[in-house]
Protein backbone atom coordinates (compact mmCIF):
# COMPACT_ATOMS: atom_id res chain seq x y z
CA UNK A 1 0.00 0.00 0.00
CA UNK A 2 2.95 2.07 1.43
CA UNK A 3 4.71 2.04 -2.90
CA UNK A 4 1.12 2.42 -4.34
CA UNK A 5 0.38 5.46 -2.99
CA UNK A 6 3.93 7.00 -3.37
CA UNK A 7 4.19 6.22 -6.85
CA UNK A 8 0.66 7.74 -7.39
CA UNK A 9 1.18 10.98 -5.90
CA UNK A 10 4.63 11.28 -7.08
CA UNK A 11 3.58 10.57 -10.43
CA UNK A 12 0.33 13.04 -10.14
CA UNK A 13 3.40 15.81 -9.77
CA UNK A 14 6.13 15.06 -11.51
CA UNK A 15 3.25 15.41 -14.33
CA UNK A 16 2.59 18.92 -13.33
CA UNK A 17 6.68 19.63 -12.96
CA UNK A 18 6.98 17.99 -16.40
CA UNK A 19 4.40 20.47 -18.06
CA UNK A 20 5.72 23.44 -16.75
CA UNK A 21 9.09 22.33 -18.18
CA UNK A 22 6.98 21.88 -21.47
CA UNK A 23 5.44 25.24 -20.75
CA UNK A 24 9.13 26.96 -20.01
CA UNK A 25 10.79 25.63 -23.45
CA UNK A 26 7.89 26.61 -25.31
CA UNK A 27 6.66 29.66 -23.89
CA UNK A 28 9.95 31.32 -22.80
CA UNK A 29 12.64 29.65 -25.10
CA UNK A 30 15.18 32.10 -24.47
CA UNK A 31 15.14 31.83 -20.58
CA UNK A 32 14.96 28.16 -20.52
CA UNK A 33 18.07 27.30 -19.11
CA UNK A 34 18.21 30.25 -16.37
CA UNK A 35 14.73 29.00 -15.30
CA UNK A 36 15.40 25.49 -15.77
CA UNK A 37 18.79 25.14 -14.47
CA UNK A 38 20.08 22.10 -12.81
CA UNK A 39 19.41 23.34 -9.31
CA UNK A 40 15.55 23.62 -9.86
CA UNK A 41 15.05 20.42 -12.00
CA UNK A 42 16.63 18.92 -8.97
CA UNK A 43 14.79 20.41 -6.32
CA UNK A 44 11.43 20.21 -7.74
CA UNK A 45 12.26 16.24 -8.18
CA UNK A 46 13.20 16.35 -4.62
CA UNK A 47 10.06 17.99 -3.29
CA UNK A 48 8.33 15.63 -5.56
CA UNK A 49 9.54 12.64 -3.61
CA UNK A 50 10.00 13.74 -0.56
CA UNK A 51 6.01 15.15 -0.64
CA UNK A 52 5.12 11.72 -2.32
CA UNK A 53 7.09 9.81 0.98
CA UNK A 54 5.68 11.93 3.37
CA UNK A 55 1.82 11.51 2.08
CA UNK A 56 2.49 7.81 1.71
CA UNK A 57 3.59 7.03 5.12
CA UNK A 58 1.90 9.12 6.63
CA UNK A 59 -1.92 7.28 4.98
CA UNK A 60 -0.50 3.85 5.54
CA UNK A 61 0.13 4.37 9.70
CA UNK A 62 -2.61 6.19 9.67
CA UNK A 63 -4.58 3.71 8.10
CA UNK A 64 -3.09 0.40 9.73
CA UNK A 65 -3.52 1.91 13.03
CA UNK A 66 -7.51 1.90 12.37
CA UNK A 67 -9.65 -1.48 14.34
CA UNK A 68 -10.93 -3.85 11.32
CA UNK A 69 -13.85 -6.04 11.13
CA UNK A 70 -15.49 -8.92 8.89
CA UNK A 71 -13.47 -11.40 7.10
CA UNK A 72 -10.46 -8.46 5.98
CA UNK A 73 -10.92 -9.68 2.54
CA UNK A 74 -10.14 -7.32 -0.06
CA UNK A 75 -11.54 -7.67 -4.10
CA UNK A 76 -8.58 -6.16 -5.33
CA UNK A 77 -5.13 -6.67 -6.82
CA UNK A 78 -3.75 -4.09 -4.38
CA UNK A 79 -4.73 -2.05 -1.19
CA UNK A 80 -5.76 1.10 -2.16
CA UNK A 81 -7.20 3.31 0.75
CA UNK A 82 -11.04 3.34 -0.63
CA UNK A 83 -11.48 -0.44 0.03
CA UNK A 84 -9.15 -0.59 3.39
CA UNK A 85 -11.06 2.26 4.80
CA UNK A 86 -14.61 -0.02 4.36
CA UNK A 87 -13.50 -2.61 6.40
CA UNK A 88 -12.61 0.19 9.51
CA UNK A 89 -14.74 -0.55 12.40
CA UNK A 90 -14.12 2.46 14.38
CA UNK A 91 -15.26 6.16 12.95
CA UNK A 92 -13.48 6.60 9.78
CA UNK A 93 -15.03 10.68 9.53
CA UNK A 94 -11.12 11.90 10.01
CA UNK A 95 -9.55 9.66 7.46
CA UNK A 96 -11.91 11.02 5.19
CA UNK A 97 -11.30 14.36 5.58
CA UNK A 98 -7.62 13.65 5.17
CA UNK A 99 -8.21 11.72 1.96
CA UNK A 100 -10.40 14.53 0.60
CA UNK A 101 -7.59 17.00 1.26
CA UNK A 102 -4.90 14.58 -0.23
CA UNK A 103 -7.14 14.55 -3.47
CA UNK A 104 -6.99 17.91 -4.08
CA UNK A 105 -3.76 18.40 -3.08
CA UNK A 106 -2.09 15.90 -5.00
CA UNK A 107 -5.01 14.87 -7.99
CA UNK A 108 -6.70 18.13 -8.78
CA UNK A 109 -4.05 20.76 -8.21
CA UNK A 110 -1.73 19.12 -10.50
CA UNK A 111 -4.56 18.61 -12.90
CA UNK A 112 -5.31 22.03 -12.50
CA UNK A 113 -1.68 23.02 -13.06
CA UNK A 114 -1.05 20.57 -16.14
CA UNK A 115 -4.60 22.01 -17.71
CA UNK A 116 -3.30 25.66 -17.33
CA UNK A 117 0.51 24.75 -18.98
CA UNK A 118 -1.01 23.22 -21.85
CA UNK A 119 -3.84 26.20 -22.72
CA UNK A 120 -0.87 28.67 -22.22
CA UNK A 121 1.30 26.69 -25.13
CA UNK A 122 -1.75 26.05 -27.31
CA UNK A 123 -1.84 29.71 -27.27
CA UNK A 124 1.46 30.57 -27.64
CA UNK A 125 1.15 28.34 -30.82
CA UNK A 126 -1.88 29.77 -32.17
CA UNK A 127 -0.08 33.27 -31.72
CA UNK A 128 2.72 32.68 -33.83
CA UNK A 129 2.25 34.38 -37.82
CA UNK A 130 4.29 31.89 -39.48
CA UNK A 131 3.49 28.03 -40.32
CA UNK A 132 7.58 28.11 -39.93
CA UNK A 133 7.60 29.16 -36.32
CA UNK A 134 4.87 26.70 -35.20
Amino acid sequence: MYFFLLFGNSECCLLAVMSYDRYVAICKPMSYLLIMSRKVTINLAAVVWIAGNMVAFEQTVTIFTLSFHGPNKIEHFFCDVIPMLKLVSTDRSLNDVINAMLTVVFIICPFVLIITSYVCILSTILKMRSAEGR
